[in-house]
């Protein structure tokens, strides 16, 4: 759990629960996100994460626990259905402005500032209905923004979005926080909260089964790295295969093949770096062509908190 005080928290959940018939897809949860910080919730898909989003925005009544959120949050769902499909980009936001309270020259001008910032400037007169569901995900994070909230509310923003346009809607998110909102930011990329995220509560099956910071979560995944390399023969009597490869490593680190022809999979023994390794590989004649962690931390963490659970899923 956070360690903010109950009046430095923009989102104050505790106790939360919510069932859908006889499941219970949420279970005594309790997340809190103070005023500036990008809170990541993560999980695998039927965690409970939109359920808990759903709930925040006042979208779905849970059925026990308390929600304090101090103002009205911005909402981007996983899934949207709520643009109008046959006027553009630039009305959609209009009206949604118009929703919020701006008069229509102030909504003008922030719906053509915000498509400017997501990247949709030039679609800006297109049907939403011919956009991209890349391009409508930036149009729901568009709209989430036009009354500056304090409070952001963020359901895998990032799941239809090239690394372009899901580097952008982070930058956006991180300039939020810095101006002093709160943020929590649900996926199940665990490759986008290293370096993003300030804090993650990772739900599984509706229970909280962890709380604390990126790097309290990076040693739950605390392993021996083992790392994918590629090879090719650097002399003709040097054939890659694992045998012949194990053999030039000797005791600095076991492999064994991938399945993917020239790849194999390298782990460094205790202490043994991976540079001794790597030139162990050269001076026997071998081309280590590339070479990339099998899997991250933060991947192996999730594994770890994911292993041990077994039954229906929630949603």
């Amino acid at each position: 759990m956070s360690s903010h005080t109950r009046s430095a928290c923009a989102i104050d959940v505790r106790g939360l629960s919510r069932r859908f018939g006889e499941r219970e897809v949420l279970r005594g949860v309790c997340v809190q996100v103070g005023h500036g910080e990008i809170h990541a919730l993560l999980g695998p898909n039927g965690a409970g994460k939109t359920t808990l989003l759903r709930i925040l925005s006042g979208l779905t009544e849970p059925a026990a626990g308390t929600v304090d959120v101090t103002s009205r949050p911005g909402l981007v769902p996983s899934g949207d259905r709520t643009f109008y499909l046959r006027i553009s980009s630039l009305e959609n936001l209009v009206f949604f402005a118009r929703m919020h309270g701006l008069r229509r020259a102030h909504a003008r001008r922030r719906a053509a500032e915000l498509l400017e910032l997501v990247g949709l400037a030039d679609a800006a007169r297109r049907p939403v209905g011919r956009l991209s569901h890349g391009m409508q995900k930036r149009l729901s994070f568009a709209r989430a923004l036009l009354a500056e909230p304090s409070v952001l509310l963020v359901d895998e923003a990032t799941h239809d979005l090239d690394p372009e346009g899901a580097e952008r809607v982070r930058e956006l998110a991180s300039q939020l926080a810095a101006r002093g909102a709160a943020i929590l930011w649900a996926t199940q990329r665990v490759d986008e909260i290293r370096g993003f995220a300030d804090a993650v509560t990772f739900l599984h099956r509706g229970e909280v089964r962890f709380a604390g910071s990126v790097p309290e979560l990076i040693a739950r995944g605390a392993t021996t790295p083992r790392y994918v390399v590629g090879v090719r023969n650097g002399r003709p009597d040097a054939p890659p295969a694992a045998a012949a490869l194990q053999r030039a490593l000797g005791a600095r680190a076991g492999v064994r093949a991938t399945g993917d022809v020239g790849h194999y999979l390298l782990a460094p023994r205790e202490g043994a770096p991976l540079g001794r390794a790597i030139a162990a590989l050269a001076a026997a004649g071998y081309d280590v062509v590339s070479c990339r962690q099998e899997r991250s931390e933060v991947e192996e963490a999730f594994r770890a908190l994911t292993a041990d659970h077994a039954g229906e899923a929630t949603r």
